[in-house]
């Protein structure tokens, strides 16, 4: 887990770097483009690495109705989270409309995963406490990580007048401590048996990059923000993969594909209102600010979609400081609103109890008194069909 944390780390500062250069060179466009041959190349993959133990299972009973209700509620959440008090009016028939629809999607995705015969995510994963405090705080940090992403690149091209790739390339500090942090983390974790402080010392280095952020001004040089940058990887680094460790360290194997999706779900609608609330708030603030800054009333900025890294060059110097500090004094803010939900992860994670880190696939019913000492032992009713003799030969995994 430690290792997937880095490579997603990796990726994370990859793909702003990569659309930085698109966008300079052959268009934009192949930010979707790139897609297809990534998408290719994965596919490729799992079918010629990706080897699974054969099985015999039955054919599952797909969950229709709840696929299309989750589907809807999320669309419509993301929605009105991203237009309201923006493009339309909270009190508008469109907000208000897309509300409803996000509770009662909501319900009745409950209600259809109440009765179905193979549900999508069955509810009795959050009866797990440890399950249901982690998911949520990976719903927070979900919102904190891609609320930053998703603005950081166009700050520094608009504040540090640099270009779309270096913009990128000033990411790299994040990645720089996330990547390292992740994999020593993992291993840490894999020696000792011991994860429970990890992620909640996460959510306090994560709360004080937010608060770091918080502060930036126009004025202040590139590397202090690189740096504010580099202690919130640290915090990722410390968090992340350990929230998914402990979901998968709850539940038996023939539940943890499903328990970790349902965990990953929450993280990225976490991601979804990360991004579409701190735009929302953001480009409110921007456009506030320049009508209030801009000479003549800033008529003529009002529009703030137009306001480009390229476009603003091109203006007199005397418009360009107004938009890049009302660019600042616009987003700097916002990430001071995140920092109670960092700390709204820590109170969650401090009720997190730490159950002995498994050291095989599966713990069978005899072994649940293993958690003082030696690994515990895989059930072959609970682990389904490995290959073995006897149901009771231990098969040793890495964790």
């Amino acid at each position: 887990m430690g290792v997937m944390g880095g490579v997603f780390a990796l990726a994370s500062v990859i793909g702003p770097l990569l659309g930085g250069w698109f966008t300079e060179s052959i268009g934009w466009r192949w930010c979707m483009w790139i897609n297809i041959p990534l998408g290719a190349v994965a596919i490729l993959s799992a079918i010629l690495f990706l080897h699974p133990n054969a099985e015999r299972r039955e054919r599952p009973r797909l969950d229709i109705a709840g696929m299309m209700l989750i589907a809807i509620a999320s669309a419509a959440l993301v929605l009105f989270t991203s237009w309201g008090g923006g493009q339309y009016a909270w009190d508008s028939p469109v907000i208000i409309g897309l509300i409803v629809l996000t509770v009662i999607a909501a319900v009745a995705f409950v209600a259809v995963e109440r009765r179905a015969a193979e549900p999508i995510m069955p509810l009795h994963l959050f009866a797990e406490r440890n399950f249901t405090l982690t998911t949520a705080a990976g719903l927070l940090m979900g919102i904190a990580m891609f609320g930053t992403l998703a603005y950081m690149p166009t700050y520094l091209q608009m504040v540090a007048q640099v270009d779309a790739t270096s913009a990128g390339l000033l990411m790299i500090p994040m990645m720089g401590a996330m990547l390292p942090t992740s994999i020593v983390v993992g291993r840490a974790v894999s020696r000792t048996g011991r994860y429970r402080w990890y992620p909640i010392a996460g959510s306090v280095v994560i709360a004080a990059a937010m608060f770091l952020l918080s502060t930036m001004s126009a004025t202040q040089p590139v590397w202090v923000t690189c740096a504010y940058l580099a202690v919130f990887g640290l915090g990722l680094g410390l968090q992340m993969q350990v929230l998914v460790l402990i979901v998968q360290n709850t539940f038996p194997l023939r539940m943890v594909g499903t328990a970790t999706a349902a965990n990953n779900y929450f993280r990225q609608i976490g991601a979804s209102l990360g991004a579409a609330v701190v735009g929302s708030i953001f480009t409110n603030r921007l456009i506030a600010l320049l009508a209030e800054r801009a000479p003549g009333g800033g008529a003529s900025l009002s529009d703030a979609n137009s306001l480009t890294p390229a476009a603003v060059r091109d203006l007199p110097q005397e418009i360009q400081d107004v938009i890049v500090g009302s660019y600042n004094d616009a987003l700097a803010p916002v990430f001071l609103l995140i920092v109670p939900l960092a700390l709204l992860s820590l109170v969650l994670l401090l009720f997190v109890k730490e159950e002995p880190l498994r050291t095989t696939l599966d713990v069978a019913p005899e072994a649940a008194e293993v958690g003082a000492g030696g690994p515990a032992s895989v059930s072959g009713d609970d682990a389904g069909d490995t290959g073995r003799a006897d149901d009771d030969q231990v098969v040793p995994a890495r964790v």
